[in-house]
């Protein structure tokens, strides 16, 4: 099991490394969330204008790139001009992700960050012609219609509860 406490202040030194400005009131402890199922992390900004970074509980048994990648990702959303995804964060992201190999992205899957899709699956969407599948926790557009769209492929969507 990895320390997310010292690897976010490996992140934080890596980001200052590169020049990025990170906030220098990043609170130094990382907080975890045993309940998190669809987000592996989240930078909340305190009312006293620090931040706190928060880690899915999950993350913990993933490969240490990807919690170092995801503590990055959420590090950057410190920076002035960096509370969303736009041209400064994603700035900020190409440099780290060149200088330390990370594959830092505005969202990433399980599948990319090496931890097991815990979500339950309530809803399947099928393709009729390629057979991709669409798996849906939540009755969606797409579950409540799939006539309305089409695979990739241009095929035709069908429910397969």
């Amino acid at each position: 099991m990895h320390d997310p406490n010292t690897m976010l202040a490996r992140v934080i030194a890596q980001a200052k490394a590169l020049k990025i400005p990170v906030s220098h009131h990043i609170h130094p402890q990382v907080r975890l969330n045993a309940r998190a199922v669809t987000r592996f992390g989240c930078c909340f900004r305190r009312t006293d204008g620090s931040y706190l970074i928060e880690l899915s509980a999950r993350m913990l048994e993933a490969p240490e790139a990807s919690c170092l990648q995801t503590l990055a990702h959420e590090v950057l959303h410190t920076c002035p001009g960096c509370r969303n995804h736009g041209s400064k964060w994603k700035t900020y992201a190409g440099q780290m992700n060149q200088a330390y190999g990370y594959q830092i992205a505005r969202t990433g899957t399980c599948q990319q960050l090496g931890v097991e899709d815990a979500r339950k699956i309530r809803h399947l969407v099928v393709c009729t012609q390629c057979g991709r599948q669409f798996p849906r926790a939540k009755l969606s557009p797409l579950v409540a219609h799939p006539e309305r769209y089409r695979c990739k492929c241009g095929g035709l969507l069908r429910r397969d509860y």
